[in-house]
């Protein structure tokens, strides 16, 4: 399975001057409700440029290897490659899909911290070597099957503020790590570097000390194993707020200057994922079903009774869910409340209301309780940030299909990628360029299902 590029027959909208995101959604929502109504995704491809300079500019000496699991659509791995980052991939499909970019082995990373046998021997077959590790059974599998490859010891973090648990999921305690460099020794493994990640959720940029202190400290245990130690991993957690990578960079610049300065020779990089695509893609759902449900039965959790009781709260179905677009809802908080598309009076009342997926399972609500007009069947609501955790693996949900993704970009954005000469041939060959995505007909529009 190749993923996406099997279908790379999309194309990018060049927007002309004055045309806005909100001009192309509103011409897909009219599309889309002559057609059938489905979900749709508009994706400004603009943005990865934006945030590729902001990093450039904030974290310049820390490479960024992207976390293709976060986004894996084409238009975003064409753009990244183009730019010339690396990738971090923790599945063959992954790392197919970036190959087929034609991104050299040496900047492909496999982090997945669970690797099946057969695709480390993949791993190994198609020269990616650097791979991460924090167990001694992993160390073992990965010597059995790449015998040759280059490990990142991946060593756990903790939350100094202790709001979130010890980032102890994956990751090697540092009094392990003497262990794994002896077993690693006996097996004849190379270790040329640490990995620590720190969580997203975590909202004190100071645990960085202590990783970075740590990280250092393995690396002079290292030196004692003869180990040739060149590469830090600081991971991925970074948001895609340019003053939470600001208050990072204000962090770990001065402890990189200390533990591991230039003249080192030790290769700082990061797995920013969600930072690059978040902002980047807008989802667009309809309303399928509603049902009204009597205030006095049914009381949205954590909102004050303040309304008469003979007022409704309405409980919305849309036409995605968390068996789709929304799947990353299961495993990390939502808190994104969605723009209703159509135009409604300022002092229009706003009821309790509730949004659900269309699977009619207690797990698929996507929003507990959000203040909104009251919506019509066929109405559409906007979700802005949805870029990271929605266009990875497809689920096997009943008939789930992908929702289309119509990618945009700005003339400006384009004439600046071919300044800073990244339209190459080989990394852009899927890219067809139409002049403008405003107002057109159905005759006239271009497929770019994704």
């Amino acid at each position: 399975m190749k993923g996406f590029l099997e279908d790379a027959n999309y194309s990018i909208g060049l927007l002309d001057e004055g045309a806005t995101l909100g001009d192309v959604i509103d011409n897909y929502v009219y599309e889309h409700t002559l057609t059938g109504k489905k979900a749709f995704f508009v994706g400004d491809l603009g943005k990865l440029l934006k945030k590729h300079h902001q990093w450039q500019n904030v974290m310049a000496p820390v490479k960024p290897f992207y976390a293709v699991k976060c986004n894996s659509s084409p238009g975003v791995l064409e753009i990244l490659a183009a730019l010339g980052i690396g990738f971090a991939c923790s599945s063959k499909s992954e790392m197919t899909l970036v190959q087929d970019l034609g991104i050299a082995p040496e900047n492909i990373i496999y982090t997945n911290p669970c690797k099946q046998a057969s695709q480390i021997k993949y791993a190994a077959k198609t020269g990616v070597n650097i791979m991460t590790c924090d167990n001694e059974g992993e160390l073992k599998k990965i010597a059995r099957n790449h015998p040759s490859a280059k490990l990142l010891l991946h060593i756990a973090t903790e939350d100094i503020s202790g709001a979130e648990e010890m980032n102890m999921k994956f990751g090697t305690m540092l009094k392990s790590c003497r262990h794994l460099m002896e077993c690693a020794k006996e097996l004849e493994v190379q270790i040329v570097g640490v990995k620590f990640h720190i969580s997203s959720s975590c909202k004190e940029p100071q645990v960085y000390i202590h990783a970075i202190s740590d990280a250092r400290c393995v690396f002079d245990m290292a030196e004692e194993f003869g180990f040739k130690m060149n590469m830090l991993d600081i991971g991925g957690g970074f948001t895609g707020s340019e003053l939470q990578l600001e208050e990072v960079n204000h962090v770990i610049s001065p402890l990189l200057d200390v533990y591991f300065p230039e003249e080192s020779g030790v290769n700082v990089i990061a797995e920013p994922g969600c930072y690059y695509v978040s902002s980047a893609f807008t989802l667009a759902v309809n309303i399928i079903a509603k049902k009204a449900v009597e205030y006095d039965k049914f009381l949205p959790s954590g909102m004050e009774q303040t309304r008469s009781d003979d007022e409704p709260i309405f409980m919305y179905y849309m036409n995605d869910g968390v068996y789709g677009s929304f799947a990353s809802k299961l495993s990390e908080k939502f808190n994104t409340i969605p723009e209703v598309h159509k135009k409604y009076k300022e002092d229009e009342p706003l009821f309790a209301s509730s949004l659900w997926g269309p699977s009619c399972d207690e797990l698929d609500q996507i929003v507990g309780n959000c203040l909104l007009p009251e919506l019509s069947v066929g109405d559409w609501l906007i979700f802005d940030n949805m870029g990271s955790g929605t266009l990875g693996q497809q689920s096997a949900f009943n008939d789930f299909q992908r929702p289309p993704v119509y990618y945009m970009m700005s003339f400006n954005d384009w004439y600046e990628m071919q300044d800073a000469g990244i339209t190459s041939d080989t990394l852009m060959k899927n890219f067809f360029f139409v002049p403008s995505c405003i107002q057109l007909s159905p005759e006239d529009s271009f497929s770019t299902a994704a």
